[in-house]
């Protein structure tokens, strides 16, 4: 999800990367940096912190020169630094590498180039990559390229220039969005269109194992078996705010759209069939888990949802009692906590403030914690024992959605760890749900491409001004989240319920054409759910229900219904929260409300 910028031209290369990074900044980065050849010699500029950072330093000390690539990172692997900051280089500084994505067999090409000699001053899992380009090349920088990806697991985009060979540029990518722009003597490649929009709108939209040759000859689509591609140049009829969000409306809808990669990279290298699963750095030892009294979760807004869920799936599959509390209420209760307390704290942007002086609390009492965050660097995952990231990218959107679901993805990996270790599971229960896992990414996208039904609903209900949710069991935890949702950027007034209260006061509040949004997800509480669902249609209640394939017999209940992708009950919510996210945007589209700046709210609260 960081930018990537490439130029080869007549141009000077160093102000057409810097302006084309400065379109990218939307993505968020914590560095930035360019490398061009100059005369011959490759020189690299490159610092933590903001664009302009670079730019001071390029004031100072420009680079000359007609080709180079340039990059601004969101850290995954590595604190934000100037070492880790791309691009990188080999030992000899004649190739310079940018790439985005996770390189997931990283730790052992690393362990393996060290082997041959090589040196890492970074972090990072990109820096395997020169390495690896410098080990194969042998008088050609386009067969060491290919031979390099050829050995990379993972996803990415890569862009790559060298002093052996000043005349060209090479990029390949997988998974990772990478775009070639044609100019009049002149090509760039690009993580997204507004980087080029300046120069050019005629571009080449890269495919997965794509390779791109760009010289002062010209430019040449390489298959992996270096076979010519034949392929139809895109004309981009978008304004340059479109093309940020890659074709779609709003941030949001784009966010929406990257939750089966972001779940799929969440996953990346703790989730693998077959394999004990694995937490990255996090140092807790079987033994400190066996002797574990109790795990507090805390969390505020939408990471209070991804809590619930936690809470819910720890104690079923690893056995450990969970407390969750409201980041804001939770110092306020003198809260009981020891040495064999374990406390996870939830939030995407790390810097909350509630939940960091609840960090600190349960720090200075004794106890362990684990973050889980989507920022690298972020103050807690500097001050918390153990960090788990989320590999969602940046959010731009205000209400979070792909931070949500990747949130959930960390609550299954910890409670599965967990299970391992205290052997509350067997082998087979475990590896039963991990193989359901890995088939999320792909039942998400299902979800996606069947969103009619939610469309017809919002256009029928948007003007009331009141709705309701229910679930039981996990189906609970998501309609939280969905009811969330519908408030951020919606502005309807809407409330979740426990189907099971409805007798305890909520069913006065049904009559007449009252919106009830029913989540039935759930087979051990299935009936019941129908029977709850009966309860508010007799009263007059309309009610839109999300089920999974199959259930048909729904129908006879309710007003409409949208069907879901199968999966096991445990990791329905992962499945189920998507059409809700949908719902709240459709809803807020026929408001005409500002979907990605929703009044009154901020993306990280950091005032108490």
């Amino acid at each position: 999800m960081c930018g990537i910028v490439g130029y080869l031209g007549k141009k000077e290369a160093s102000p057409i990367l810097v302006a084309g990074l400065s379109k990218l900044e939307y993505r968020g980065y914590d560095s930035a940096g360019i490398a061009v050849i100059d005369d011959g010699t490759l020189r690299v500029a490159k610092c933590k912190g903001r664009l302009a950072n670079l730019e001071a330093q390029l004031v100072e000390e420009p680079i000359k020169g007609n080709v180079g690539i340039g990059h601004t990172r969101w850290a995954t692997h590595g604190k934000p630094s100037d070492e880790n900051s791309h691009p990188h280089t080999n030992e000899k500084g004649t190739i310079s590498v940018v790439h985005n994505g996770i390189i997931e067999n990283y730790i052992h090409l690393r362990e393996w180039l060290m082997s041959k000699g090589y040196k890492f001053t970074s972090e990072t899992d990109t820096e395997v990559i020169p390495h690896l380009v410098d080990y194969y090349y042998n008088g050609s920088i386009v067969e060491a390229v290919m031979k390099t990806v050829a050995k990379l697991d993972g996803s990415y985009a890569i862009a790559v220039v060298s002093s052996c060979e000043p005349d060209k540029l090479i990029a390949v990518r997988k998974d990772s969005p990478l775009i070639v722009g044609l100019g009049k003597d002149e090509y760039f490649v690009a993580s997204d269109i507004p980087a080029v929009l300046n120069h050019t709108r005629e571009v080449y939209l890269l495919e997965d194992k794509e390779f791109v040759v760009i010289s002062t000859e010209g430019i040449m689509l390489l298959d992996t078996e270096g076979e010519l591609i034949n392929k139809e140049v895109f004309h981009v009829t978008w304004d340059a705010e479109a093309a940020e969000k890659g074709g779609f409306e709003h941030f949001m809808i784009k966010e929406i759209h990257e939750q089966p990669k972001a779940i799929r990279d969440t996953m990346t290298s703790r989730i693998v069939a077959g394999k004990p699963i694995t937490l990255d750095d996090i140092k807790i030892t079987k033994e400190q888990i066996k002797n574990l009294n109790k795990i507090y979760i805390v969390a505020c807004g939408t990471a209070y949802h991804a809590g619930v869920v936690g809470k819910y799936v720890i104690e079923k599959l690893a056995r450990i009692p969970v407390e969750l509390d409201i980041a804001s209420e939770f110092k306020y209760r003198d809260p009981i906590m020891d040495e064999n307390t374990l406390m996870i704290v939830i939030s995407q942007s790390g810097e909350t403030a509630d939940t960091m002086s609840a960090l600190r609390l349960a720090k200075a009492r004794g106890a362990r914690v684990i973050a889980v965050t989507n920022v690298v660097g972020s103050a807690a995952s500097r001050e918390a024992d153990d960090v788990l990231y989320t590999w969602a990218g940046p959010e731009i959107a205000v209400a979070s959605t792909k931070a949500y679901v990747t949130q959930l993805i960390a609550m299954y990996i910890i409670a599965l760890f967990f299970a391992q270790n205290k052997e509350t599971l067997s082998v087979e229960q475990i590896e039963e749900i991990k193989v359901a896992m890995l088939e999320l990414p792909e039942k998400a996208e299902q979800v996606l491409t069947n969103k009619e039904v939610v469309q017809k609903f919002t256009a029928k209900t948007y003007m009331h001004k009141d709705m309701f949710f229910l679930g039981r069991g996990l189906d609970y935890a998501v309609a939280m989240e969905g009811s969330l949702k519908l408030k951020e950027i919606s502005y309807i007034h809407s409330e979740a319920y426990a189907a099971g209260e409805l007798k305890h006061g909520t069913i006065a509040l049904m009559e007449e054409g009252t919106i009830v949004i029913a989540l039935a997800t759930q087979e051990e509480l299935f009936d019941k759910m129908v029977s709850n669902i009966r309860e508010v249609t007799t009263r007059g209640a309309k009610v839109f229900a999300f089920t999974p394939e199959g259930h048909t017999e729904i129908e006879k209940t309710v007003s409409s219904v949208t069907y879901i992708p199968k999966v096991i009950d445990i990791l329905a919510p992962v499945i189920s929260v998507i059409p809700l996210q949908l719902l709240a945007y459709y809803m807020s589209i026929q408001k005409g409300c500002d979907v990605d700046k929703p009044r009154n709210l901020a993306k990280s609260v950091t005032v108490e």
